[in-house]
């Protein structure tokens, strides 16, 4: 199975890291051993000192396809989630300057805890779900998928006319703004639609 991810789909976001707003979806990838399921602890990583949270939407692909058309689309998911997308921020900087790949920063072992899926028929309007991030209790991300630059079907577009998808796949679909670093002992707890997805700690 593949982990999509998209950068810079919130313009909040964008600002707030002083990014360039893209014209076409930002898409990196992460290796299967990066998920963390089941509301199982992630071990803050050793080698950095940066460790930023930042919540998704998710998609869980159902349905094997290349060059998606946009009026079907929607048939190449069933269900939603709510994961994170944790970067080595220290990391990703100082790549960056160096005009170097950043995957050591984003696909690094236990960067995508990913929270059980609803099927997309328990949502009234996919494209307008709030969701939402409490650390320790205090609320520290809100987002809601119609302030994304791509949408699910642009995103599915996009990707599919690169990469063949397959059933399993997942696609985190960008956050918006308000993230931030996470230290050990934190309490991460996400929503969507104020249903509880997930419930995990820092160690």
């Amino acid at each position: 199975m593949k982990i999509f991810c998209v950068g810079r789909n919130y313009v909040d976001h964008i600002r707030e890291l002083a990014n360039e707003k893209p014209d076409q979806p930002v898409i990196f990838m992460k290796p299967e051993t990066a998920l963390v399921k089941n509301n199982e602890p992630v071990y803050h990583p050793e080698f950095t000192n940066d460790l930023h949270f930042e919540t998704e939407v998710v998609l869980k692909v159902c349905k094997e396809g290349k060059y998606i058309q946009p009026k079907l689309a929607n048939r190449y998911f069933d269900s939603i989630g709510l994961g994170i997308d944790f970067t080595a921020r220290d990391i990703q900087s100082t790549l960056k300057a160096k005009g170097l790949p950043w995957e050591i920063s984003k696909a690094f072992n236990q960067s995508a805890p990913v929270s059980g899926f609803i099927p997309v028929s328990g949502f009234p309007d996919p494209a307008n779900l709030n969701f939402h991030l409490d650390v320790n209790g205090i609320r520290r991300q809100t987002g809601n998928t119609s302030l994304m630059l791509f949408s699910f079907t642009e995103i599915l577009v996009f990707i599919s006319t690169y990469f063949t998808i397959k059933p399993g796949d997942l696609i985190f679909t960008g956050t918006p703004a308000g993230v931030g670093k996470v230290e050990i002992g934190d309490r991460l707890q996400g929503l969507l639609e104020d249903r509880s997805m997930f419930d995990f700690s820092i160690l």
